[in-house]
């Protein structure tokens, strides 16, 4: 190997380390910050998959540089094959990210624009009173609409945190494919 495919090589795999962890990180972990209702660390997420997504592909770029035109060899293909598998998947993860960040700010401001109404007065005896001070007994409490209960913690953008969490895995699994197929052939 001459020194240019040595330095190929360098950028190769450091662009693969610290590229592929941090973004599998985060698009693994979306999931959990999604059930929590955490809008501001989703957010943050949604941008380190943009940001390390575009990034993957200095891997390819750099790997592309090093085959020197050898795509003949199956492994090669297969990998590369692979990777543009896993950029369309980060693509649909991406996607769930920005949709599921979107779903928790509005289930957020609904949230804050309904009161909460305080449980029916109860006199010194313990029972709640009848009558009330502007005359309305409790059969307008019955008519009156109760507050619509906040969203249970799996409600909200439940649909995307499960694509999130199988779309993640699989691609941290072709991840691990393209290594064993770099580290077998290479």
């Amino acid at each position: 190997m001459s020194t240019s495919d040595h330095l190929l090589l360098f950028l190769h795999i450091g662009f693969a380390i610290f590229t592929l962890g941090p973004l599998t990180a985060a698009t693994m972990s979306t999931p959990r910050y999604i059930r929590k209702r955490n809008v501001a660390v989703v957010r943050y997420l949604h941008r380190v998959t943009q940001i390390y997504g575009v990034a993957t592909l200095g891997i390819f770029l750099f790997g592309l540089l090093l085959a020197q035109g050898d795509l003949a060899e199956v492994w090669l293909s297969a990998s590369m094959t692979l990777f543009i598998v896993a950029l369309v998947l980060l693509l649909i993860v991406e996607r769930d990210q920005r949709k599921a960040a979107h779903l928790l700010e509005v289930a957020a401001a609904e949230e804050a624009a309904v009161p909460v109404e305080p449980a029916a007065a109860e006199d010194e005896t313990g029972k709640s009173g009848k009558g009330r001070e502007d005359g309305t007994g409790a059969e307008a409490e019955e008519k009156r609409p109760a507050a619509r209960p906040a969203a249970a913690d799996g409600d909200i953008a439940q649909v995307e945190r499960g694509r999130l969490a199988a779309i993640s895995g699989v691609v941290a699994l072709i991840w691990i494919v393209i290594l064993l197929l770099m580290v077998w052939n290479g």
